[in-house]
């Protein structure tokens, strides 16, 4: 007897859009990650400017501080650009997805007990669900952690589909 669940999914990339790309996530210096590494090199630069505009008021003793805050500015700069690159890698790796996802024909997950696997354009992964280390279910969309990443927003599966996924996914990853 094969219990095997298979899910069509109808791929829409305004869908799979809003879930990746939102609230800034694809910003360079505004998504979460990079938003605070910029608003602290852009506070050290502001210092770092007060101050050379004060530099002939400073004693020797206290030039010092000129050069540490210089250090600190170029400190704050290597990460933030750091972040930025990550992000931008990021980014184009989502929208290298996108792309194929516009030009999918089948798009299918299929599920079992112990299997779940996935069907794009007759290229399958497969996993079990013991693979899987995080999952996050949300309003909006199930996502997957393990041996493969994935992300299934809501509005490209029917709302039976997506219960019937979420309660699977509720029960095989811890």
């Amino acid at each position: 007897m094969n219990d095997d669940k298979i899910i069509s999914l109808q791929v829409n990339r305004k869908d799979f859009e809003e879930v990746y790309l939102h609230g800034n996530q694809g910003s360079l210096f505004f998504s979460p990650s990079v938003k605070g590494k910029f608003i602290t090199t852009v506070v050290m630069a502001f210092i770092l400017v007060i101050l050379f505009f004060f530099k002939d008021d400073l004693s020797k003793e206290k030039f010092g501080i000129l050069y540490f805050v210089s250090f600190l500015f170029l400190l704050c700069a290597v990460y933030l650009s750091l972040a930025v690159n990550k992000v931008s890698k990021w980014k184009k790796e989502v929208v290298a997805y996108l792309k194929t996802l516009e030009n999918a024909e089948i798009y299918q997950i299929q599920f079992n007990a112990k299997v779940f696997k996935v069907n794009l354009n007759h290229h399958k992964e497969t996993s079990l669900w013991t693979e899987f280390t995080a999952a996050e279910i949300d309003e909006k969309f199930i996502a997957l952690e393990g041996k493969f990443n994935y992300m299934f927003p809501k509005k490209s599966m029917r709302a039976s589909d997506y219960d019937l996924l979420k309660q699977a996914v509720k029960k095989n990853v811890q």
